[in-house]
């Protein structure tokens, strides 16, 4: 039975795979859970259930070709969906996994309700107050993340009442859901939206909406009614919308002009229509390297046996996070570690930026050092790793060094050369004298 349950395995693997393959030429095949609530009982919360789902995507609504494929026996006909998609937002090559991969998109599909949205800058999408008979369908919602981790999308598809053959009404993506800035850097955060131009809902207005979360507190960044040309007053500074791009093309990116350390957190990009809304997540973070300097510098000259005290001081990184170290390198060459030294705690400036400072202390005798040498201060942060050097010199080494030696050596025979020139010239002068002498007397 187990030769036969391997079969079976292989067998399914390999029918997947080419359903796969199958579509590879257009969408992909987009394997998902499917989940949702079970009713609570007695108060208590609902559970959670999850199921293995699978989406054929299409852009044109008569190509009936995905029809002709079979789901995987271990997937229930009824999460199985015909996904009709014509702005093919799930057609970007992240969420299409190269062939016999094993790593997949992540993909969560949801039961999704219609109502209408109490934020002020969205009530005018729904001011009539009437359900209009399109909404009476059977609603999913979509959140999708690309093997990039870089492409989030989230969608919203509309099914006739007991359909599995979807349409998706309104999708928004972004290409950056993880950021990086250094301070004062211009930042785009990307977001972008689709509203299908067949839907009742095309034209019927829309909002966006930017706002920033980190470690449970929150704040309304920008919020902008698209119907009534309406820009809510917030107090963030700072953060502008191209409004133009936004009415012609969808694009509801948020630039931050400079980035700053509290700009750190989840920003989150969400798009009203007429009862619907969908939103995607975004993570910016700022990191500054710190920068190293070394006190006193430079350092005071050493005998054998005296100690000395050598300061670094970090200064001006973010995140928190930060490994001092010392490390040494002598005449010859070598480097070695010092160790970390007396680490001092964490300090805050003004403007969120952190400070940290490492003691050494350097006794000549019980480390070592020679002649003196090099000492080197080592930084590593996310932001990248920062070296700061010193050059230490011990004088009064009983033992020179070979290089010492070899250079008393040089000398020597410098001077041994210069006393000989000397000799030689002052023997030939007395010579020249004497010779004119005796010519003068005779």
């Amino acid at each position: 039975m187990t030769e036969y349950s391997t079969i079976y395995r292989i067998v399914g693997i390999v029918l997947t795979s080419a359903v796969i393959r199958a579509s590879s030429n257009g969408c992909p095949v987009m394997e998902c859970w499917f989940v949702q609530e079970k009713p609570g009982r007695g108060g208590f919360s609902a559970a959670v259930t999850q199921e293995k789902s699978l989406m054929y995507i299409r852009t044109d609504p008569d190509d009936s070709s995905i029809r002709q494929f079979r789901p995987p026996a271990d997937i229930d006909l009824s999460r199985v969906y015909y996904v009709t998609d014509p702005s093919a937002s799930f057609c970007h090559a992240p969420l299409h996994p190269p062939e016999g991969s094993v790593t997949k998109p992540q993909c969560e599909i949801n039961p999704f309700q219609p109502q209408p949205s109490m934020v002020r800058w969205a009530t005018s999408l729904t001011e009539s107050g009437q359900s209009p008979i399109h909404l009476q369908a059977d609603w999913f919602s979509v959140a999708a993340q690309g093997l990039d981790g870089q492409l989030v999308l989230s969608a919203l598809m509309r099914a006739p009442s007991g359909s599995k053959e979807p349409q998706v009404i309104l999708s928004v993506t972004s290409r950056t859901a993880s950021v990086r800035a250094r301070l004062g850097e211009r930042v785009t955060l990307d977001c972008g939206f689709w509203v299908d131009p067949s839907s009742p809902l095309s034209g019927a207005g829309f909002s966006v909406e930017w706002r920033y979360q980190f470690r449970g507190e929150g704040r309304l960044v920008l919020a902008y009614d698209g119907k009534k040309d309406w820009l809510a007053d917030t107090t963030e500074t700072g953060a502008v919308m191209d409004f133009s791009a936004l009415h012609e093309s969808g694009n509801a990116s948020l630039v931050l002009e400079e980035a700053e350390t509290r700009h750190s957190g989840t920003y989150i990009c969400t798009v009203y229509l007429p009862n619907l809304l969908a939103q995607v997540a975004l993570d910016l973070e700022v990191v500054e390297p710190p920068s190293l300097s070394i006190f006193p510098s430079p350092l005071p000259l050493v005998v054998p046996g005296q100690a000395v005290t050598v300061q670094c001081e970090a200064s001006g990184f973010v995140p928190l996070s930060l490994e001092l170290a010392w490390e040494f390198v002598g005449a010859d060459g070598k480097s070695r570690p010092l160790g970390q030294g007396s680490v001092t705690g964490h300090k805050q400036a003004l403007d969120g930026t952190y400070s940290q400072s490492s003691r050494l202390e350097l006794d000549s005798a019980k480390m070592d050092l020679g002649r003196g040498g090099e000492i080197s201060c080592v930084a590593v942060h996310r932001g990248g790793t920062r070296k700061a050097k010193v050059t230490l010199n011990v004088i009064g080494v009983s033992a020179p060094s070979t290089e010492d030696s070899m250079a008393m050596v040089a000398v020597a025979l410098g001077l041994y050369g210069l006393i000989k020139v000397f000799s030689w010239t002052f023997s030939s002068t007395g010579t020249s004298h004497g010779d004119t002498k005796d010519k003068k007397e005779k």
